[in-house]
């Protein structure tokens, strides 16, 4: 595949996951007029007793709006969000776990580019819990994924993952980094019996995929995040010894969109 080919597939699929994404943006408010908004309706609904001197109700109403941390209008048990992420993949390198299945970090001379599109459900499993550095929540994500083949003799791959994500929230900060694994099973139009040498063995394969960056939020719905992922497909040497299991592993950037499904939860004060 010449070089202007293999850009083109690239183009072709970061506009589809654009346009998917697109289709469930629509204009929100902010995270700060959210706030505003409660802290309104709130103070409508008060009373102030006629004998408190204007010193006392200064205090009081300070008090009331004193801000406590928004992350747990975002981070909370039983929130579901729709995700839309997608990646380009182009950096080969040696399987990571070869240390743990005997081999020697050795790489396969055919060289591979991926590009991942995950739909995904993301069910936050709890509210921010954690001490210091490691406070955060986590999220189970299920992905029904088509990955684009467009550096390789195969042409697609198309897998079921499951995944865990920690992310970790910091007080009032819209930027929280995470770390997930995923892991899932898939079929790909395997080219290794078909006479390409460094291809893949068979069909049925799996998937596992390790990835590290950060998440911005908006406001309590929408949010997006930026990160790195390397992923493994390989066929857990089910073919061999007819056709050698060679696996792909590769890594680059993974771009993604979140939005809250169903109702914002109800804002309480601690």
């Amino acid at each position: 595949m010449d070089g202007k080919s293999h850009y083109r597939r690239i183009v072709r699929y970061l506009a589809i996951a654009v346009v998917v994404a697109a289709c469930f943006v629509h204009p929100a408010l902010s995270a700060g007029e959210e706030l505003h908004a409660s802290v309104s309706n709130e103070a409508s609904q008060g009373s102030i007793a006629g004998d408190v001197s204007q010193a006392s109700v200064s205090g009081e109403v300070s008090k009331a709006v004193r801000p406590a941390d928004f992350n747990t209008d975002i981070y909370y048990r039983n929130k579901l969000e729709f995700s839309q992420e997608v990646g380009v993949l182009p950096i080969n390198i040696p399987f990571v776990f070869d240390l743990f299945v005997g081999d020697d970090y050795s790489q396969k001379p055919l060289h591979y580019t991926l590009v991942p599109v995950f739909p995904s459900l993301r069910w936050h499993m709890g509210d921010i819990n954690g001490p210091s550095f490691l406070r955060g929540n986590t999220d189970l994500t299920a992905s029904l994924s088509f990955t684009g083949v467009v550096r390789g003799p195969e042409s697609r791959y198309e897998a079921f993952d499951l995944g865990v994500r920690r992310n970790f929230v910091y007080r009032n900060q819209r930027t929280a980094p995470y770390f997930e694994f995923r892991a899932g099973v898939g079929f790909i139009d395997a080219q290794q019996p078909h006479g390409v040498i460094y291809a893949q063995g068979q069909d049925l394969t799996f998937t596992l995929m390790l990835g590290s960056g950060a998440r911005y939020n908006f406001n309590s719905k929408y949010s997006m995040a930026l990160g790195i992922t390397y992923m493994h497909v390989s066929n857990l040497y089910l073919s061999e010894p007819k056709y050698q299991d060679n696996g792909i592993n590769v890594y680059g950037p993974m771009a993604g969109f979140n939005m809250r499904l169903g109702r914002p939860k109800r804002t309480y004060r601690q």
